[in-house]
């Protein structure tokens, strides 16, 4: 598996990230909630992620920006570690109140693979 994001990995359907919020599992590992949906459609291999940062804990769109970019490599670069025969659709919701340097972020993501991945093992 090549180590790149590329854009059929991106979340960006209204109607599967409506699906996703209103039908999708969820769980809190700092600093991330979670949102994860299995989906049937076997037509998308890759699992889609969404990644958002609130307005309401970083007012400035450079952290904003900067946290999402950070999250990004770190999933690009670990994403292997998600070995599910299910193509999932993964929200991450950062809800630190601080910026967290990379290495943390890393770690935390890290962690959260492994648990989505013994959630939806077959």
């Amino acid at each position: 598996m090549s180590s790149t994001f590329k854009k059929a990995e991106k979340l960006s359907s209204k109607k599967l990230i409506q699906e996703l919020f209103s039908k999708g599992s969820s769980f809190y590992l700092y600093p991330f909630k979670v949102l994860v949906l299995p989906q049937s459609d076997k037509n998308q291999s890759p699992h889609q992620l969404l990644i958002t940062v609130p307005k309401r804990n970083h007012k400035t769109a450079v952290a904003r920006n900067r946290i999402k970019r950070q999250i990004r490599e770190a999933y690009r670069l670990n994403k292997q570690l998600l070995d599910v025969d299910k193509t999932l659709l993964i929200a991450y919701i950062y809800t630190a109140k601080e910026v967290s340097d990379y290495h943390k972020l890393e770690k935390a993501l890290i962690s959260l693979l492994s648990k989505i991945n013994q959630a939806y093992q077959s």
